[in-house]
């Protein structure tokens, strides 16, 4: 990396508009992995579609902290990982080979999070995976798949497995390795991952404790997803909840919109 992040010129008068308002809000998602302390250093990725282009996504610049990610400063790729504008920040590629494989199979998802957190990590260590013992893991083990670990994602080939394993789901287990969202905006994926830490926090805490666990009733777990329309009133949690995110980084340091 050879360039300050403070000394980054602003790229809102060279992109459209839907662009940078993409921008703010995956910088914001940056701001907020950190501010929730899901961020791994530098070596996690939370990655969007660019509107209007099929095959160009903005990702981090690599060797920045997220807490210092503005939108100005985010790095445009296609779908092989190289950058497609002036940027210079380089992108880390164990990234985007994940990234870029959800990206070309799930055309619905705008955008993909990627985290390292230690609960995340615990569970998917754990044979029996994500366990039915919180009203959080209901709406995660509706939509949830598992994918084994096969090494730092470096290599093309494991691309159509991961995307096998994925399916029509919008969250993922990366065994051994870290958990996965997508959304249809930010701000879904964003939710999606406070709903994916949360439950594994929840289970390592009821099993560290050393009683039986109650586990929910399957039947419950089938009517998850119908129970989340009622409860976020159809417009999903995600358009919910991120105006209020925006306020909070906005009272802390409103610098992620630059």
């Amino acid at each position: 990396m050879n360039a300050d992040p403070r000394e980054i010129r602003s790229r809102q008068s060279d992109v459209s508009a839907e662009e940078w308002r993409t921008r703010i809000d995956l910088a914001a998602a940056y701001r907020l992995v950190a501010l929730f302390k899901w961020d791994d250093l530098v070596f996690t990725h939370i990655t969007a579609r660019v509107p209007g282009v099929h095959d160009e996504f903005l990702i981090n610049p690599y060797g920045l902290m997220f807490e210092e990610i503005t939108a100005s400063s985010l790095v445009k790729v296609d779908t092989a990982g190289n950058r497609v504008d002036d940027s210079p920040f380089p992108v880390n590629p164990a990234g985007f080979t994940i990234h870029s494989a959800v990206h070309s199979a799930r055309h619905d998802a705008q955008c993909v999070l990627h985290t390292h957190t230690l609960n995340g990590v615990a569970v998917s260590a754990q044979k029996a995976g994500v366990l039915p013992l919180s009203q959080q893991s209901i709406f995660v083990l509706s939509n949830l798949s598992y994918h084994d670990y096969e090494g730092v994602a470096l290599r093309d080939d494991e691309k159509p497995r991961l995307v096998k394993d994925l399916g029509r789901n919008d969250f993922l287990m990366l065994r051994n390795h870290g958990l996965l969202t997508l959304g249809a905006t930010v701000a879904d994926a964003f939710l999606n991952m406070y709903l994916f830490e949360t439950v594994c926090n929840i289970q390592i805490r009821a099993m560290a404790g050393g009683s039986e666990l109650v586990h929910v009733d399957p039947r419950i777990i089938s009517t998850a997803q119908q129970q989340a329309k009622e409860v976020t009133k159809g417009v999903g949690g995600g358009a919910l909840t991120w105006p209020g995110l925006l306020r909070r980084l906005d009272r802390a340091d409103p610098s992620y919109r630059t």
